[in-house]
């Protein structure tokens, strides 16, 4: 059967809205108003599925009978996390301790059913490996304004695709949205992408 329902996507990130959108199913963008903060004790899993659930369940208290999707994007290295730049000076420090190394992207996603209140969590994860990068590569990346919106300074999708060697797993989990995992949890809802 397919989608019937409302489906609103939670969240402001136009990749994500460009990746749902390949499902070719029909939705609206809702920004939630949770903030993301510091959760001690989880690990970067259960962090990401954490911020991905609170994002949904901010938007799915505005409605009666709809999918709500949200969905939270780390970066990963050594154990410690990248998310988005603050500034500049930050995104040339992350991309100056990602180059040359393999790091994890982490997404976690979450569905909400608001006429019956299930939800669905899960997280994907896959693997980039950075060229080497030299200082020159650095500035002018940073420059271009590309990484300041994007968890580990960099958008694969995009300019940063030059400092991406190979990847392993989901290239739409790097992008902030794993396409096929989502795909599996909608079915659960009785939304049918293909």
């Amino acid at each position: 059967m397919r989608n019937t329902r409302t489906v609103i996507l939670a969240s402001a990130s136009r990749r994500r809205k460009e990746i749902l959108r390949k499902t070719g199913l029909k939705f609206r963008v809702e920004e939630s108003n949770y903030e993301e903060h510091a959760v001690p004790g989880l690990k970067p899993h259960e962090l990401v599925e954490f911020h991905a659930r609170q994002k949904a369940r901010d938007v799915a208290g505005r409605h009666r009978n709809a999918l709500v999707i949200a969905a939270d994007t780390i970066v990963v290295l050594k154990g410690n996390l990248y998310g988005k730049p603050r500034n500049r000076a930050e995104a040339g420090e992350m991309l100056k301790i990602l180059s040359g190394k393999a790091h994890l992207v982490i997404t976690g996603f979450t569905i909400i059913d608001t006429a019956d209140s299930r939800e669905l969590s899960g997280s994907v994860e896959s693997k980039v490996f950075f060229k080497r990068l030299s200082m020159d590569e650095i500035k002018a990346y940073v420059r271009s304004g590309e990484p300041l919106d994007k968890a580990g300074a960099y958008g694969i999708q995009g300019l940063g695709a030059v400092l991406v060697k190979k990847i392993e797993g989901d290239f739409f989990n790097v992008v902030g949205l794993p396409l096929h995992a989502l795909a599996e949890g909608l079915k659960k809802f009785g939304v049918l992408v293909l």
